[in-house]
């Protein structure tokens, strides 16, 4: 910003920096004090997981840039070079706080409820004595120390492995091996059984490290580990080579190279200096870590029989009336039905699915398959439907990063039952959420659908709030028929009643909406735009939001994660409020809605406001007609998060957040909370 100017550059916050951003507030959860103890070290587990796929992904790609000489600039103006030199300055701080709030802060908080970590030097001799018999019965079998030099017998270290480097000495000369610790075993092992003690399995490996190397001196071990490039690009061309490809992919990704070195803080500069000559990665690609390495022990941990130190257990609404597929049926014939996870059961999702296998109403189904997980009732009832003779069809998206070999595992045994399954193109992916159901009711065919935010995964719906959408509407379903034909052939699909579709409209769509607005709020004096999303970084949007601002509109925006949308600049977004909420569940819907002077338009579906999502992915949102429901999305799902008090991130012009804090006597109000008072839908008893 230039003599009160806002330059182009200035005008958007870089995308990484904002993920950095919004993964430091999930850290900062592991300190809130009104989270449970081992909800808070859940939240530290689930901050160094993004912060490896952060690394895996987004880190990795710029590398590959920087290496190929690429020096196009973000919209924010930044290099590829420049960006990781912004990432390295960035997470270094964040990285320290972590391991400060585990050992100063959350350690002392698990020993004062008992829950304790020994270190092996602490161990009594009967202590010993039990341990050292299951290191040699359980952990000495599974060990295999690799030598480290000569170059050419550096070991491959494999992806997120944890791993000891060992100083040995022999005939005067120091020598280095490699032990890995065993993925297979759990790194939390109770000490004589007592659920509330527990020694490292790394640190009982380093202990009984003499019987690994009979004969040499053992002069200390140094643990570390390895984060590789896990973002392996499909790029064959031909959609029939798609499985292979995929398949190709995965056995790449276990060798992708190396972009970050982790170390404890007392590693000797030997080992340092001769893993990164091995891995071939500078002091900017390494972090020198105090405290523990690898907190997904900490899942482990989290996972305790102890329940007054977690959430109490949240009860989802119940629809009775939607436990049989008969009246599910017969309720959505009668009223578009809104349903918001977790706080209402998954449960009639399920039943819509299931009807496919035990409805003989149902004569076909067609569905999109994203993220389903290892274990899938979903995807079991498709099974049935298949085995029992009825028309199915299934688009699995094989490229669903980091699920594609659940998917692959499943859509085989799909066809194996006699589905129809399609997989898309190489170019795109499928990422919309979508389920239609055709029936033979006795009035005739009757078409259903369902349209969600979420994947179709019952244990996710439990972690995440998504919104889902049940219609008859013979426009919606309509669309959905003629959308699955263009994913499962040869269809050119240019226009949809009343869907909007990326890659074709989507962007369009919304932003011809904000114009409306903007016209709205011309001729009336009243405008309101509110977004609720995970990510907003799309440009065109943003600055089609600008324009709105500008115009006078009033526009709020919660956004979980990144946004490159800088609120509250004067003359550009002075109009513009920005929230973010990270609480217990994931925030995951999307909502789009206009006030749209005085006939509100709400519309849900599968799209963030970012490019791949607009561009190059397969997406929907679809239109809500029944005014209650508009009522509950603006007032409640997006209504409560901008009165939250208690989890909420304000968003500044400079790109990052402040805690919203309750004002003095004012009440604390969480809107995870709020809304797990309060059902998305009423359904009213059947006659």
């Amino acid at each position: 910003m230039a003599n009160g100017v806002v330059t182009d550059t200035h005008r958007y916050v870089n995308r990484e920096w904002s993920w950095l951003q919004f993964n430091h507030r999930v850290l900062l959860e592991a300190l809130a004090p009104e989270n449970p103890l081992l909800e808070r070290i859940k939240f530290l587990a689930i901050f160094e997981s993004n912060l490896d796929e952060f690394y895996m992904v987004r880190v990795s790609g710029l590398i590959e840039q920087d290496a190929a000489g690429v020096s196009q600039r973000t919209p924010d103006g930044l290099t590829p070079a420049e960006q990781l030199e912004m990432i390295a300055e960035t997470i270094i701080p964040i990285r320290r706080q972590a391991a400060e709030i585990w050992e100063n802060d959350l350690v002392p908080q698990l020993e004062k409820q008992g829950i304790k970590f020994i270190s092996a030097e602490k161990l009594t001799k009967a202590q010993q004595k039990n341990l050292n018999l299951y290191f040699e019965t359980e952990i000495f079998p599974l060990l295999t120390p690799l030598m480290m030099e000569p170059a050419q017998t550096f070991p491959f270290i494999s992806n997120r492995s944890l791993n000891l480097a060992v100083e040995l000495h022999e005939d005067g000369r120091t020598k280095w091996a490699r032990v890995k610790i065993p993925p297979v075993l759990p790194r939390l092992i109770p000490v004589n059984g007592d659920p509330k003690k527990f020694i490292l399995l790394e640190d009982l490996i380093g202990a009984n490290l003499e019987h690994l190397f009979p004969g040499v001196e053992v002069i200390g071990s140094h643990i570390f580990r390895v984060v590789r490039d896990a973002d392996i690009e499909i790029r064959e061309l031909e959609a029939a080579d798609l499985i292979d490809a995929v398949e190709k992919t995965l056995r790449l990704r276990r060798f992708g190279d190396p972009v970050l070195l982790e170390v404890e803080e007392s590693i000797a500069p030997a080992a340092l200096e001769l893993l990164q000559k091995n891995l071939e990665l500078q002091d900017s690609d390494t972090f020198i870590v105090p405290g523990r390495l690898g907190m997904d022990f900490l899942w482990e941990l989290a996972s305790l029989n102890e329940p007054t130190l977690k959430f109490e257990t949240h009860h989802p609404f119940e629809l009775p009336q939607l436990e049989e597929s008969e009246n599910l049926f017969q309720a959505i014939k009668s009223k578009d039905l809104l349903v918001h996870h977790p706080y209402d059961s998954f449960d009639p999702v399920q039943t819509f699915i299931s009807s496919a296998a035990t409805d003989q109403r149902v004569i076909g189904i067609k569905q999109t398959l994203y993220r389903v997980g290892s274990e899938s009732p979903v995807v079991e009832s498709l099974l049935e439907a298949g085995e029992a003779g009825k028309q199915v069809a299934v688009m699995v998206e094989l490229k669903a990063r980091f699920d594609e070999s659940n998917n692959l595992i499943w859509s085989r045994a799909l066809e194996r039952s006699g589905v129809h399954v399609t997989y898309g193109t190489v170019e795109m992916k499928v990422h919309c959420k979508l389920c239609l159901i055709v029936r033979k009711d006795q009035d005739g065919i009757q078409s259903y659908a369902h349209i969600g935010t979420g994947n179709y995964n019952p244990s996710t719906a439990k972690l995440y709030s998504d919104i889902g959408l049940f219609t008859c509407d013979p426009d919606i379903c309509q669309d959905i028929t003629e959308l699955f034909n263009y994913l499962t052939g040869y269809s050119r699909q240019v226009k949809y009643r009343k869907l909007l579709v990326a890659p074709l409209d989507l962007r369009e769509g919304i932003i011809e909406r904000i114009e409306r607005e903007i016209e709205a709020k011309h001729q009336t004096g009243v405008g309101r735009i509110a977004f609720k999303l995970n990510s907003l970084v799309d440009i065109e949007v943003i600055d089609a939001l600008y324009e709105a601002s500008r115009a006078g509109v009033e526009i709020d925006l919660v956004v979980r994660g990144i946004c490159c949308l800088r609120p509250g600049v004067p003359g550009m977004s002075d109009n513009i409020r920005l929230v973010s909420i990270v609480g217990r569940f994931l925030e995951h819907s999307r909502i789009y809605y206009f006030a749209n002077g005085g006939e509100p338009e709400a519309l849900i579906g599968s799209a963030d406001m970012m490019r791949r999502n607009l561009d190059r992915r397969v997406e929907v949102l679809v239109p809500v007609s029944d005014p209650d429901q508009i009522e509950y999305l603006i007032e409640d799902a997006i209504g409560a998060p901008l009165m939250d008090n208690v989890k909420a991130w304000l968003g500044m012009p400079g790109g990052g957040y402040t805690k919203i804090q309750q004002e003095e006597g004012q009440h604390p109000y969480s809107s995870q909370d709020e809304l797990m008072k309060k059902p998305a839908t009423k359904v009213l008893p059947l006659a």
